[in-house]
């Protein structure tokens, strides 16, 4: 049960989710929304951004957090919808192994909708050199791109005394040499230490960064990784993103509660 001052936090705090149609992404944004956060998701797949928009409330904006001519049309959508901008959740990744006939992650909504694909993971000597740029486009370029875009806005908020903060999602495989994840565990390790190093650059700024590992959920981002894995073993999103929000106000300064609630 969250505290009352917890409430009031999270009704005023003003949330980006990347990758926000799918998995981990949906969760945070059903999480945030259905506790009065004012939020804008970020996906590819404009029906998938359009449906989950109008079942939450969030802002929805379409675009490739891979693509560089992408990322400045979507931080002013993020802080033209929102009117600022207190949380950054870089969560949007790739396998970084382009499948012709892949569908759109964002349409998979549903558990039960598994892709019958074989997983597209391959050892380093098999892993064309496109698969890894595609990997680091969208799993450590992106997020540096749009943090850097979004620096303003979330120094800003720190100023005000509202707080900053910017999640990077992470994975186990950033820090452990997992066989035939080079690509992603690469790009992730990458993010992990670019975390690191903007957390010690920002703190005069009052915009704290974080790298968190939701652990092994069972999304479609996994089942295409490990097709033959068992959902029961595997946690939910849900619970990841009730951790990750726990995470992000206990990272908040001591005041945002009360310079939140008085905007």
């Amino acid at each position: 049960m969250p505290s009352v001052s917890s409430a009031k936090t999270l009704q005023t705090l003003r949330v980006a989710v990347t990758g926000g149609t799918s998995g981990l992404g949906l969760a945070l944004v059903r999480n945030l929304t259905a506790r009065g956060a004012p939020v804008a998701l970020v996906a590819r797949n404009p029906d998938a951004v359009a449906t989950i928009a109008r079942e939450t409330g969030a802002h929805g904006i379409v675009g490739d957090i891979g693509l560089k001519d992408d990322i400045y049309p979507i931080a002013l959508q993020i802080t033209g919808g929102l009117g600022g901008l207190d949380v950054l959740i870089n969560n949007a990744s790739s396998l970084g192994a382009p499948i012709s006939g892949l569908p759109e992650l964002g349409n998979i909504m549903r558990k039960s909708a598994k892709p019958d694909l074989r997983s597209p993971l391959a050892l380093l000597a098999d892993t064309e050199c496109e698969q890894l740029e595609a990997a680091l486009a969208v799993n450590l370029v992106g997020p540096f791109r749009l943090t850097k875009a979004l620096f303003g806005a979330l120094t800003a908020s720190a100023r005000e005394g509202r707080g900053a903060v910017v999640i990077n999602i992470s994975s186990d495989a950033a820090v452990n040499a997992y066989p035939s994840w080079g690509a992603y565990g690469a790009s992730k390790a990458a993010l992990r230490h670019l975390t690191s190093i903007w957390d010690a650059e920002a703190n005069g700024d009052g915009v704290r960064f974080l790298s968190l590992d939701p652990g092994d959920m069972d999304t479609p981002l996994h089942a295409l990784a490990v097709p033959d894995a068992d959902p029961a073993t595997l946690k939910r999103p849900e619970q990841s993103a009730a951790e990750i929000v726990g995470a992000i106000l206990a990272a908040l300064p001591a005041g945002a509660v009360l310079a939140g609630a008085q905007q």
